[in-house]
């Protein structure tokens, strides 16, 4: 797709709705990041090039992510997001945004709006200040998760908790399989860390461990010691696959060596084996690769 049209087609998507008094906040952000952005070009994942899959896998190295540095904000972008536009990274199935963002102290996100988004945040350092129109207000520190059904449209700011130290964090957005939900939010402490096992962070059912969303979607973390190895089984095989993010350390994803910030996307398969060349911390997103 061109640039011309992803951005024509942005402005008409779903995902960050633009309008009125929220016009003047996103300007006061000075960034893009804010703006319209969703082009949904078919929810199949298609690697672009026989090289880029071997084995129903594709590899995103941490250095060809999208950057955008604002001072205040230095974002890395897995998929197409604001200014940064890669046609080969538009989305791995539903998952459409994997932000990995470092935020200056005290700094952060007026108030702005989202619809139709499943929207996941999980801090790596730091603590995250949370306002919402639902009159949810909240500090969402590392070993919790935030989470966001935006539905029929949800107004959040988002700030760095701290004014003398950097948040970090990474943000997921995942296409729901329902549109026009109520919105909802949640936030919940995670229990302690499984070491060299895997701990499930979100799931579809309310009644499951972790943040639930409207999303056939499995997430879960995993903290290895070096030399450890595990497997994990997908939860629906047909129909899924799964977006292994190395969130530090050094990884062995089915036979690829995966470094901190390095990803891969398998899709047609049953399970996958991971083995830790190093201590190291994963995250792992099982997602539908097309829309129900």
């Amino acid at each position: 797709m061109e640039r011309k049209d992803f951005l024509k087609k942005a402005m008409l998507g779903t995902g960050i709705l633009v309008t009125g008094t929220a016009v003047a906040k996103v300007i006061e952000n000075e960034i893009d990041e804010l703006y319209p952005l969703t082009a949904q070009v078919g929810f199949n994942h298609i690697p672009p090039s026989k090289s880029d899959a071997v084995n129903q896998m594709v590899i995103h190295r941490a250095e060809t992510r999208g950057q955008a540095n604002h001072g205040w904000l230095n974002a890395r972008h897995s998929f197409s997001f604001a200014g940064y536009y890669n046609p080969e990274r538009m989305h791995f199935g539903v998952l459409r945004v994997l932000n990995d963002d470092t935020i200056a102290g005290g700094r952060g996100f007026s108030t702005h709006p989202h619809d139709n988004m499943e929207i996941i945040t999980i801090p790596l350092e730091g603590a995250i200040e949370h306002k919402d129109s639902m009159g949810n207000q909240g500090i969402i520190a590392r070993g919790e998760v935030q989470v966001m059904s935006a539905g029929t449209g949800i107004h959040h700011s988002e700030f760095n908790h701290l004014a003398d130290q950097d948040l970090k964090l990474l943000q997921i957005w995942l296409f729901p399989n329902k549109h026009g939900v109520t919105p909802r939010y949640d936030q919940i402490k995670l229990g302690e860390p499984v070491q060299n096992g895997w701990q499930q962070i979100l799931s579809p059912s309310k009644d499951d461990e972790g943040v639930w969303i409207h999303q056939n979607a499995w997430f879960n973390l995993g903290r290895l010691d070096k030399e450890a190895q595990l497997t994990y089984a997908l939860h629906m095989p047909k129909g899924n696959g799964v977006y292994a993010f190395v969130i530090s350390g050094e990884i062995n994803v089915n036979g690829e060596v995966l470094r901190t910030r390095d990803a891969a996307g398998l899709w047609d398969i049953q399970s996958l084996d991971i083995k830790a060349n190093s201590d190291a911390e994963v995250l792992l997103m099982e997602v539908p690769m097309s829309v129900s």
